[in-house]
């Protein structure tokens, strides 16, 4: 399996910047997507962004778009999320996870970086 570890959370005023990190081990070869996914408080965990390990190809949920970048290095199996204008919406736990093929699930979850955005 890959074995995830997510850093950089903490704390950010509204219209502020913070970037998540995600280091893969393991079986880092089987990664076909990568994602991040947040959870806030009482409520389900959304998914936030992905990429394609290969083409680098992106996706974002609707509420992130143009603010939040996501990116990959190939050399160091890191993927990295960039928050921008960050709003106090953003507050959540946010988990990193991996898929093993383009349409199959994300089998391998990191323990959780928290961020907060104070308004």
């Amino acid at each position: 399996q890959v074995q995830l570890a997510e850093s950089g959370g903490g704390l950010a005023q509204a219209g502020g910047s913070l970037r998540v990190s995600c280091a893969a081990s393991g079986r880092t070869s089987s990664m076909y997507h990568m994602g991040w996914f947040r959870q806030a408080p009482g409520k389900e965990r959304e998914f936030v962004a992905d990429i394609t390990w290969s083409s680098g190809t992106t996706y974002y949920t609707e509420s992130v778009k143009g603010r939040f970048i996501i990116s990959r290095d190939h050399a160091k199996n890191t993927v990295h999320l960039q928050m921008n204008s960050l709003k106090p919406e953003d507050t959540a736990v946010y988990y990193c996870a991996a898929a093993r093929s383009a349409s199959g699930p994300y089998n391998d979850w990191g323990q959780g970086t928290q961020v907060t955005v104070s308004s």
